[in-house]
């Protein structure tokens, strides 16, 4: 069936027809110029090693294990394209297809077979081809959906009995367990998941065990997303598109997972036309797209798929995914990535990308982007915006030599100050919080790209909420200001912030409170400014017991400050604070100048 000349596709990932393609090894003597299309397969390398490439050439969607060599070699290729769009280089025979090799379940009494756990993007093969040869396996689940053959559309059929390739992928180290609990806290009661492949996604899915009502709508189905399901975590019902359904286009993993999938009506795989557009995808509410990279510049650019000019993966489906979750209903983009690479010795953050780098995803569609040392949110923001918050969660050990290369490129300037320290953001004091009137606010520490924010803080102040905290009438808080008052240690120096969220995704802060330790002292100066129309709703007294305890996670002794004497509010606050406690407070020429153990 196979002649000289032809292109012929290969079943995907570890739905690959492995008998079928060592016929073709064993024809290596016999054939010429045979192109052979697929995504990733999960075929032994060994394939690819023992045809030689002047009579078999792979031309890979997706590059992976066994064919990352031979693309590095030149006796392969990569072809760059969103998982989305490649069935309709098949339907419109841009690339047509002469022979089509496919793994497929048993028939049913009706004569369809399943296309199993690798859907994707076969059924466009399939349809297309001259040829199409199906290898028909006992062990592969017989999958629902969109996702049958009927076997009068099969040209050759083989029975081949083999195990369906199981994976176990490596459990998440403790980096990938830091990056997986902060993209965790990005996921709300009732969000639609998609997740990638890999150490992250599985370690950030362990931390989602209190979740309500999650949906599955993904390209890849898990072991990691089926112990969600198992445990009620995940209920489909809230989705808004396919509700009380998982849609996935395949799956790799476990003999668990592939059990779970057969013949199972709660799971419908579709082709990846329909699982990767970003117009389907959108229609699912809250969606979350959860996906690696492996460099990130400072302006937000993405590369998730080579290492400088060499190929390491593919584009996939992350494009897709990330601009259909931007596209939902409260849906977010999610890029995860260590901050180094190769032990420690070079930053995955860098100033522009390293050379013949591709650019997979463009810094217009980055919303997310997490590391072990934190997140970073870039949508709307400038470049040197950018340039900062990504600054900020880079390793501490390359911030400084990132920051004069940024300056030294004219990405960052000088009279704009320093924007970072060495500090880890310490998410553990962040806390939702809901007042009795309804009132919901976000209590976090105060980040380097808040300076916008904090002048918007300033600004809406009136006289006498500057003088309380100025003990002048202060006109201005200009952007370098701002920055130095942003930029803490998170130790030594500290700020918390109230954010409120509007309507219209704005964001607003309404209160601040602050400390700062003076060398070789055991107390810090302390301040708290709440909006006045939020006052009277016990903020103050909640922004005061998080800095001590801030405080005293840091080894402070206690906090001293200065008041205006008619003051009153934050007098009788301070006082119930510092009830019990060791406190001293004095009046001088109008000025109450207080210190108290915390």
């Amino acid at each position: 069936a196979v002649r000289s000349g032809d292109r012929v596709f290969l079943g995907s990932n570890v739905a690959v027809p492995l008998g079928l393609i060592n016929a073709l090894a064993r024809r290596n003597e016999v054939l010429h110029d045979v192109e052979l299309v697929h995504i990733l397969t999960a075929a032994p390398p060994e394939f690819t090693e023992k045809i030689s490439p002047n009579r078999f050439f792979h031309k890979a969607f997706f590059v992976g294990h066994d064919t990352r060599q031979a693309v590095q070699e030149g006796n392969a290729d990569y072809i760059p394209i969103f998982l989305s769009e490649i069935p309709a280089l098949f339907k419109t025979g841009e690339m047509p297809v002469d022979v089509a090799m496919v793994n497929l379940s048993m028939p049913d009494r009706h004569g369809f077979c399943s296309y199993g756990i690798g859907v994707d993007i076969c059924p466009a093969a399939v349809d297309s081809a001259r040829v199409v040869i199906g290898q028909i396996n006992p062990n592969m689940p017989r999958t629902l959906g969109e996702s049958f053959v009927h076997i009068d559309e099969l040209d050759y059929v083989v029975y081949d009995e083999h195990p369906i390739l199981e994976l176990a992928f490596p459990k998440p180290d403790a980096i990938s367990k830091k990056i997986g609990y902060l993209v965790s806290t990005l996921v709300e009661d009732g969000s639609t998941l998609q997740m990638g492949i890999g150490k992250i996604p599985d370690a950030a899915l362990d931390q989602l065990g209190d979740r309500k009502d999650l949906g599955v709508h993904t390209e890849m189905f898990s072991d990691g997303l089926l112990r969600l399901v198992k445990s009620g975590v995940v209920t489909n019902e809230k989705k808004g598109f396919k509700n009380g359904k998982i849609v996935t286009s395949f799956c790799m993993g476990t003999r668990e997972l592939y059990d779970f999938v057969d013949d199972n009506p709660y799971v419908e795989f579709y082709p990846s036309d329909f699982t990767n557009s970003p117009l389907n995808i959108a229609k699912n509410n809250k969606m979350v797209s959860i996906n690696s990279a492996i460099e990130v510049d400072l302006s937000g650019q993405v590369c998730a798929d080579s290492m400088g000019t060499q190929i390491y993966s593919g584009i996939g489906g992350q494009v897709d995914f990330i601009r259909g979750a931007a596209l939902s209903n409260g849906g977010k983009s999610i890029l995860a990535l260590p901050s180094t690479a190769k032990g420690g010795t070079i930053s995955r953050i860098k100033v522009i990308l390293s050379p013949g780098a591709g650019v997979v995803t463009s810094r217009g569609d980055v919303y997310y982007v997490v590391t072990e040392y934190g997140i970073a949110y870039l949508h709307g923001k400038s470049v040197r915006e950018r340039a900062i918050a990504l600054l900020s969660i880079a390793h501490p050990d390359f911030r400084q030599s990132l920051y004069d290369e940024a300056i030294e490129r004219g990405i960052l300037f000088k009279k704009h100050g320093s924007p970072f320290n060495k500090s880890t953001y310490p998410i553990q004091y962040e806390a939702d919080l809901n007042f009795d009137d309804g009132t919901r606010l976000k209590l976090r520490p105060i980040l380097p790209t808040d300076v916008r924010l904090l002048q918007e803080f300033f600004y809406s102040h009136d006289i006498d909420t500057i003088y309380h905290r100025y003990f002048t009438i202060k006109e201005s808080l200009p952007a370098d200001e701002a920055l130095e008052l942003a930029t803490v240690d998170y130790k030594d120096t500290m700020a918390l912030v109230l954010v409120q969220k509007g309507a219209d995704e704005s964001r607003q802060f309404v209160g601040v409170v602050r400390y700062n330790r003076p060398p070789y002292s055991e107390y810090a100066d302390m301040a708290i400014v709440v909006d006045p129309v939020v006052r009277g709703k016990g903020i103050g007294k909640v922004l005061l017991d998080k800095i001590m305890e801030v405080g005293r996670d840091n080894g402070l002794k206690g906090f001293r400050g200065v008041l205006q004497f008619h003051n009153e509010p934050m007098m009788r606050l301070l006082k119930q604070a510092s009830e019990g406690k060791n406190s001293e407070v004095s009046l001088d020429d109008g000025v109450y100048t207080f210190q108290f153990d915390i």
